[in-house]
């Protein structure tokens, strides 16, 4: 018997990481590797639909009465009709508009506050205080007084759906500009920026974001107000859709009116997610 004797090499062995993963592992099949990784965003995505498919069963055995709660199909049917005649398109662009006036104008204010806040001591013991007082109460409770003071036309919807957005810009502002490592201010002094290069070189990518944090946050209130603030008399909007079906018991209008006001929310915030990701891709590269 001839016996073959076999070296180990000198040094180390150069074990790949694709050698060290085979090593004590079974082969995973690749359609198994695929839905353990999207296993639950399936989950996710077919929830809903078992949801309405238990609704709409439930209302065609009668569990659930169409004056209470009626069918999914049915208000479908409803939303189908008002996009047949016009009425949804012109709604969503009025209530669209007001929306981005009250944002726009809320988030100016809060956003200017909070930096004035953030930047100044003084304007915190004197600014922050009757702020935080207003923050406190209820501002859909400021209707019956937003109705004396600017009366039942535009003006009251855009300044409360403006007042529900300045608070949480107002408050990101702030705590993102006192979270600022001083550190990086000192040496920005020290090497002479001006105030300019200061601001677009260290402040505002150190709050932007949690800047868009409170975006994200605003948005979802603008809407919340938009739905309040259009029962004021409202004469158009998506509101004007919901009070007229109403008066005619028209519940799978107003479940639906409702739904597209979700919609909108949902669609609002996608938005400021995916502008989220391309300025602060940056953060997602290191």
């Amino acid at each position: 018997m001839v016996m073959t004797s076999y070296a180990a090499p000198a040094g180390p062995v150069d074990v790949s990481d694709s050698d060290a993963s085979d090593i004590g592992s079974t082969p995973v099949s690749p359609k198994g590797s695929a839905w353990q990784r999207y296993r639950w965003t399936v989950v996710r995505a077919l929830s809903p639909v078992v949801l309405l498919v238990l609704w709409q069963i439930a209302s065609a055995a009668g569990v659930l009465s169409e004056r209470v709660l009626p069918a999914p199909s049915l208000i479908f049917d409803a939303g189908l009709e008002l996009l047949r005649n016009g009425e949804l398109a012109n709604a969503l662009a009025i209530s669209g508009t007001r929306v981005v006036q009250g944002l726009v104008l809320g988030g100016v204010i809060g956003v200017a506050l909070g930096a004035l806040v953030g930047l100044s001591k003084l304007a915190e013991a004197t600014v922050d205080p009757p702020l935080q007082m207003l923050r406190a109460l209820p501002h859909l409770g400021l209707i019956p007084l937003f109705i004396l003071w600017f009366g039942i036309g535009e003006t009251p919807k855009i300044l409360l759906v403006a007042l529900g957005v300045a608070f949480p810009l107002y408050l990101n502002t702030f705590s993102a500009i006192r979270q600022i490592d001083r550190n990086f201010l000192d040496t920005a002094v020290v090497l002479g920026f001006s105030w300019r290069q200061r601001f677009t070189t260290i402040i505002a990518p150190s709050i932007a974001p949690q800047l868009l944090v409170g975006l994200r946050q605003s948005l979802a209130i603008a809407w919340l107000s938009l739905i309040v603030a259009e029962q004021i008399n409202a004469e158009s909007g998506l509101g004007y859709i919901i009070n007229n079906a109403r008066d005619f018991l028209r519940v799978d209008t107003i479940i639906f009116g409702l739904v597209v006001y979700a919609l909108m929310g949902i669609a609002t915030d996608g938005i400021v997610r995916i502008l989220e990701k391309r300025a602060l891709r940056y953060r997602l590269d290191a």
